[in-house]
């Protein structure tokens, strides 16, 4: 019986003898191991909640992307973009979708990376690129007009689209956007696994487990003040901790900044009707230097301050935002009629003004 106990002796003597010896490569082969299991473990973790949270709509193929869509309702068109990190999910859980679809057409995406749509990797997917992208799989889906809602990261792709292709735009609703450049201090952290190499270890090992355990803080911020509605249930956070969407995240985190650089100079080039939604105390984004300064600097904009609603106004403040849209569909008929009216191609008995020169 001794024998057994003297060669397990011997071997832990030989492995505390190599690690004397050789203490960094020691922690270092110890370490990688450590990650491999993590990384094994995440996989894992994300393969349960794709099928624990199977696609409820359907797909479509546009340049190279696989789009998971939802769509409900008839009438006319609405778009629907969530923000970063965020999915289908979202908007459902709030209940914008079902409430929309009462008078509207919604579409639902799932943005590249998020959700169940594909993120190619050699593709730099700016607001531009996805406004593209997302503008052609509306012509897929025989959209010519829409009225689109962005919310968050998603008010971006919104106005890109509105940008470079007005005549698909109807009207934008603008729900808790990020207009201009300013400092954020809290980019830098939240893009690393975003770094190429370096991103996909940190993606796949050690990002998951930080983001589950600061998930209730991160509810918390988004938001307050107001609790996290019990809606938000539905809302499934394992599919957004999974090494492929952290890094879809990460990566538009990184583009946040830099996007409003270029988007800042176009905004004078908006003409169809905009309605401007936030939270009152929005703790992610400062309401007077993003939407309010946007409202300034588009005329024809209307803004509403929700009172006591953080980020989450879709949540917080659905049948604000659903308002909102109400009034930008209304808002297009007006300008509808207002143009057929003082037309004077349109209008045969009302002479076309001349000038008194």
């Amino acid at each position: 019986m001794a024998l057994p106990r003297a060669r397990s002796s011997s071997f832990l003597s030989s492995c505390f003898s190599v690690l004397q010896k050789y203490p960094v490569t020691t922690a270092a082969a110890a370490t990688a191991g450590l990650l491999a299991i993590t990384a094994v473990v995440n996989r894992q973790l994300a393969q349960k909640a794709q099928r624990d949270n199977p696609p409820k709509g359907q797909f479509i193929e546009v340049d190279g992307v696989r789009l998971h869509y939802v769509e409900r309702g008839a009438g006319r068109t609405l778009v629907l973009f969530h923000g970063n990190g965020s999915m289908i999910q979202d908007f459902e859980s709030s209940g914008l979708i079902d409430l929309a679809a009462e008078n509207y057409r919604v579409i639902v995406f799932d943005r590249p990376g998020f959700g169940h749509s594909s993120r190619p990797r050699d593709v730099v997917w700016t607001p531009q690129a996805q406004a593209n992208l997302f503008a052609n799989a509306l012509d897929r889906l025989n959209v010519r007009k829409a009225i689109i809602l962005g919310h968050s990261w998603g008010a971006s792709v919104a106005v890109a689209m509105a940008i470079t292709r007005p005549a698909l735009v109807e009207a934008l609703v603008l729900a808790s956007g990020y207009y201009f450049p300013t400092v954020r201090t809290d980019v830098l952290a939240l893009s690393a696994p975003a770094i190429p190499g370096l991103g996909d270890i940190v993606s796949f090992t050690i990002s998951p487990i930080v983001s589950r355990l600061m998930w209730p803080a991160m509810l918390h911020k988004m938001f307050g003040p107001r609790s996290v509605p019990q809606k938000f249930a539905g809302f499934p956070k394992e599919m957004a901790v999974r090494p492929s969407q952290i890094r879809a995240s990460a990566a538009e985190t990184a583009l946040m900044i830099p996007a409003t650089f270029s988007s800042a100079k176009t905004y004078d080039e908006l003409t169809m009707p905009i309605i401007i939604i936030a939270g009152e105390d929005d703790r992610i984004i400062d309401i007077d230097e993003q939407s309010a300064r946007l409202h300034d600097e588009v005329k024809q904009s209307k803004m509403h301050r929700i009172v006591g609603a953080g980020h989450m106004v879709q949540q917080s403040a659905t049948g604000d935002v659903m308002a909102a849209i109400d009034e930008a569909a209304a808002e297009t008929l007006h300008l509808t009629v207002a143009t057929t009216w003082f037309s004077a191609d349109q209008r045969p008995d009302v002479p076309a003004l001349t000038s008194a020169s």
